[in-house]
């Protein structure tokens, strides 16, 4: 995907605020344990996020309307039939509690960044995100949360796009959006937002070259 970009401002800045995804940017799982209960089981690799990330069974707990564990609950549900109900429900709970890190590079330019700019982490996540990122020491990595599980919107939906960009009190085409997901991406790029989709590090950090 290509990324977007809106006209510099007068200073030569091209944005005026961070707004940047969380998982598989910022925070990666191990889902080491996941994968060698599913061996065990006799299931395929992946097969319990199939079901876990279906938008049936996600996007309740990305919307605030599930706890965490009313989703391994549903995870489990959802593997009826293909092991026994006690594998099920160590599947689930072994998902939702996968061991997490962050990338270092990443929290050092968003750190960077916000000497600059305003960094705001705009996150597709469970009401657990605030206690996860205290966790990994990272509450004060940015200037706001905004949470889907928070704000009872998820991305794509362009209006959590609309209420992070007003929050921030910044234009929405003076908001440089990282995200891992195409479809998110493409979401804030119609917004007329500067859209980068994330695969790297460095992606992020050509990103915010402007600001150094």
């Amino acid at each position: 995907m290509t990324d977007t970009a809106a006209a510099d401002s007068g200073d030569g800045r091209p944005f005026d605020v961070v707004l940047c995804d969380v998982d598989n940017v910022i925070r990666y799982y191990d889902a080491s344990r996941v994968t060698a209960l599913e061996a065990a089981a006799g299931l395929a690799e992946g097969t319990t996020m199939k079901v876990a990330f279906a938008p049936d069974v996600d996007l309740p707990l990305m919307l605030g309307r599930a706890t965490p564990r009313e989703w391994v609950r549903s995870v489990a549900a959802g593997l009826a039939g293909l092991v026994p109900e006690a594998v099920a429900l160590d599947l689930g709970d072994a998902l939702a509690n996968a061991p997490f890190h962050a990338d270092e590079k990443v929290v050092a330019l968003l750190r960077r960044a916000r000497e600059h700019v305003p960094v705001v982490l705009l996150s597709n996540a469970s009401v657990a995100l605030e206690a996860d990122l205290a966790s990994l020491g990272l509450s004060d990595l940015a200037d706001d949360v905004v949470s889907s599980a928070r704000v009872g919107l998820a991305k794509p939906d362009a209006r959590i796009f609309r209420l992070a960009a007003e929050r921030a009190g910044v234009p929405l085409d003076r908001c440089l959006f990282v995200d891992d997901t195409a479809e998110n991406v493409t979401a804030a790029a119609a917004l007329g937002m500067r859209a980068v989709h994330f695969r790297s590090p460095d992606d992020l950090e050509r990103a915010l070259a402007p600001l150094f």
